[in-house]
């Protein structure tokens, strides 16, 4: 599997700490198991990411997924036909290494793997950023949020004093934000772990979709019209609504990807636009790419049919393919000082350049 250089943590810098309701002093946050898991940030500028070549771990997979489905007291069911499936029994940590090639494979396949009762969350920095590595380059995000020594595992933290309120949605009528993850970079992001480490009560959900079944959906004539079209995704808007300007790490870049993007494993389309971050297809005027657009997120967000809602309870990992969905977190819970919490972590291995192959199957699986 080809690499990428990211620029690493300056040792010579000190990592700063978010403004969260937990004091990160040992002494008052030995209450809290997962207070080395808050967020820092580096102050200063990085050097953009450059294009690398990436070779999928699904394509060596066994395409029967002998090692993974046949794991012993493992099981795997359905979620939906479309999208998502639910395994017990099987502790990603203790994965071989055919095990995670053939991972990759069914988050290809299936949108999105949920597992139950993970003892993920506790291995530890060193171990659960091995286990990112497996699919490849770990992403750095770009806003700054990171594990302090851990630049590749990103916190997704909210608390009463550390983003209690969202400014990407203040003025929405709803919390729902769907996207791809970072679908400016030039590389977009592959195959992804995400896990609690602290929920509500109630509410802080995720949800996803799947684009693939989304593209199946449409006729065959209009998706004939929709390949080779291609549009710019940009992290401009999202860097404009940031609190702390100060901790970017890389300036916002803008980038053009194709409206229907293969998946190098599967060799399935899916649509590659995303309200959160699409801004226009190049080959259409304005107007017309504005209609084009809007026909595409409301057919791909409000189509319950390729949908599911992840309910996060302690031990709950996901294992999502970014290339074939999007997802929403939803902002429904109420915010109490000193006591609620939802902290999260992502890591993000980034993949191929996205690219529409006209030999491709146009189906999904």
């Amino acid at each position: 599997m080809a690499t990428q250089t990211i620029s690493p943590t300056d040792a010579s810098k000190e990592q700063l700490k978010f403004e969260t309701s937990v004091d990160y002093e040992q002494n008052k946050v030995r209450d809290y198991e997962y207070a080395s898991y808050l967020p820092h940030y580096v102050p200063g500028l990085q050097p953009a990411l450059e294009e690398f070549q990436h070779e999928d771990v699904g394509l060596r997979a066994d395409p029967n997924k002998t090692s993974l489905l046949t794991a012993p007291g493992s099981t795997f069911e359905e979620i939906t036909p479309a999208i998502g499936t639910e395994v017990h029994g099987l502790q990603l940590s203790s994965l071989t290494s055919a095990q995670k090639d053939e991972l990759a494979l069914l988050a290809a396949e299936r949108g999105i793997v949920v597992f139950k009762d993970q003892d993920f969350a506790d291995v530890g920095p060193e171990r659960q950023r091995e286990f990112g590595r497996h699919f490849g380059p770990l992403h750095v995000h770009q806003m700054g949020s990171q594990v302090e020594g851990y630049p590749e595992l990103l916190p997704v933290y909210r608390d009463f004093t550390s983003g209690a309120v969202d400014n990407e949605i203040k003025d929405n009528v709803s919390s729902i934000k769907w996207h791809t993850d970072m679908s400016y970079e030039i590389n977009g992001i592959g195959t992804t772990i995400f896990y609690s480490l602290s929920t509500p009560k109630s509410g802080g959900d995720t949800l996803y979709l799947s684009t693939t079944a989304a593209y199946n959906a449409l006729s065959e004539d209009f998706r004939e019209r929709l390949h080779g079209l291609t549009a710019n995704h940009s992290g401009f808007s999202q860097a404009k609504v940031a609190d702390h300007r100060e901790r970017y790490i890389r300036e916002p870049i803008e980038t053009v990807h194709p409206v229907v993007r293969t998946h190098p494993v599967t060799k399935t389309n899916s649509l590659y636009i995303n309200r959160l971050y699409t801004r226009k297809i190049q080959e259409l005027k304005n107007q017309e790419s504005e209609t084009l657009l809007n026909f595409l997120y409301n057919h791909i967000e409000h189509g319950q049919d390729w949908h599911i809602r992840v309910h996060w309870k302690p031990g709950t990992v996901v294992v999502y393919d970014n290339r074939v969905t999007q997802h929403s977190a939803l902002r429904d819970f109420n915010v109490k000082e000193g006591e609620t919490k939802r902290h999260m972590l992502r890591i993000t291995p980034q993949a191929e350049k996205p690219y529409f192959d006209g030999e491709a199957i146009r189906g999904g699986q």
